[in-house]
C-alpha cells in the first residue's frame, strides 16, 4: 500500500514538529556548558581589567589628589612630587593627530582600492593583501628600526630629525595596516545589493562607493581608527629608537626634541625614590599612565560619537 502526503498534511506535521521542538523540556548541555565557559571567560576579563584601573587609580591617587593641575602643566622634573606630563602630553596628542592625518586617509583610501576597484583574483593584488595582513603582525621595534632609518636618517631635511613629525610619521606606519584590514573587513560587510541597486539606476563605481557603501561601512571603520589610534598612543618602543627623550625636555614644539607620556611612564617606574618626599616615582607613573588612559579614552568617545551617527543614519535610511 503506498502512503501520498498531501503539502497541507505535510504543512501540519512540519507545525507539530516545530510545536513539540520549542515546547520540549530538553535541555542543550553542550550548548549550555558552552555558553557557561564564556560566561566565565568574559567575567575573568573583566574582573582582571577592573583590578588594573582599580590598581592604577589606587597608585595615582596621591599625585591626582595633591597637584592635579599642576601635574598636567609642569614640566618633567627631579622631584617625583614636582614633576608634570605636560611634554609628554603635548607630544602624545599631536602623535594621535598625526596618525588621524597621514594613517587614516591612506588606509581607508587603500582599503577602498583593494575591495571595491582592485581584482581580488589577481596574483599581485593576493600578494598585496597577504603582506598587508604579515604586516599588521610585526613587532612595533621594528617599525622603530624604520622609522630611525627612513624618518630620522634619509628624510631629515624634511622631518627635522628626531621630532614629533618623525613620530607620527613612524606610528603612521604602525597602525597602517591595521587601518587597511579593518576597513576592508567593514566595506566586505556591506550587502552586494546595495551595490547593485546603485549601480542599477546609473551610478558610477565612485558615486556607488561614495554614497553607498562607506556610509554603510563607517561604523566597522571607525572602530578600527579607535584601535590603531589607542595603540600609537600607548607605544613606547619605537619611540626610544627613534629619539625620544626620557630626561629634562627644555621646551616643547614640533620642530624640535620630543617625548611623550609612555616615555614618561618608561623613565618614572625605573627611579629610584627620594625618603623624604611622600610621592614617589611609582606614583607619578601611575598618574601619567592614568592620564594616558583618559586621552585615549577621549580619541575613543569622539570616535564612537561618529560611528554612532552614521549607524543611526544607516538605521535611518
Amino acid at each position: 500500500m503506498a502512503f501520498v502526503t498531501t503539502p497541507a498534511s505535510a504543512a501540519a506535521a512540519a507545525r507539530e514538529l516545530v510545536a513539540a521542538r520549542l515546547t520540549t523540556r530538553d535541555r542543550d548541555v553542550r550548548g549550555l556548558a558552552f555558553l557557561i565557559v564564556l560566561l566565565l571567560a568574559a567575567g575573568i576579563t573583566m574582573l582582571i581589567l577592573l583590578t588594573l584601573i582599580v590598581q592604577l587609580v589606587t597608585d595615582a591617587w596621591p599625585v591626582v589628589s595633591d597637584h592635579p593641575g599642576a601635574f598636567i602643566t609642569d614640566t618633567i622634573g627631579s622631584q617625583a612630587g614636582k614633576v608634570g606630563i605636560w611634554p609628554g602630553l603635548y607630544g602624545s596628542v599631536f602623535i594621535g593627530l598625526g596618525v588621524l592625518i597621514i594613517a587614516v586617509p591612506m588606509g581607508v583610501a587603500a582599503a577602498i582600492y583593494l575591495e571595491e576597484y582592485a581584482n581580488a583574483r589577481n596574483p599581485f593584488t593576493r600578494v598585496i593583501m597577504v603582506n598587508i595582513r604579515n604586516l599588521a603582525g610585526v613587532p612595533a621595534v621594528v617599525y622603530g628600526v624604520l622609522g630611525l632609518i627612513i624618518f630620522v636618517e634619509w628624510l631629515e631635511p624634511v622631518t627635522q630629525g628626531e621630532t614629533v613629525l618623525t613620530a607620527a610619521l613612524t606610528m603612521s606606519v604602525l597602525v597602517l595596516p591595521t587601518v587597511i584590514i579593518t576597513t576592508m573587513e567593514a566595506i566586505r560587510s556591506v550587502p552586494q545589493g546595495l551595490r547593485d541597486a546603485g549601480f542599477g539606476v546609473g551610478a558610477a563605481r565612485w558615486e556607488v562607493t561614495r554614497d553607498h557603501v562607506l556610509p554603510y561601512a563607517a561604523p566597522g571603520i571607525l572602530t578600527g581608527v579607535v584601535l590603531s589610534i589607542a595603540r600609537a598612543l600607548g607605544e613606547a618602543a619605537p619611540l626610544i629608537i627613534i629619539g625620544a627623550i626620557t630626561g629634562l625636555l627644555p621646551r616643547t614644539s614640533l620642530d624640535g626634541p620630543f617625548t611623550a607620556i609612555p616615555m614618561l611612564i618608561y623613565n618614572w617606574s625605573g627611579r629610584p625614590n627620594d625618603p623624604n618626599d611622600p610621592i614617589t616615582w611609582a606614583n607619578s607613573a601611575a598618574a601619567a599612565g592614568l592620564f594616558l588612559l583618559i586621552l585615549v579614552l577621549i580619541f575613543n568617545a569622539a570616535a564612537i560619537m561618529l560611528r554612532n551617527r552614521f549607524e543611526r543614519r544607516r538605521v535611518g535610511n
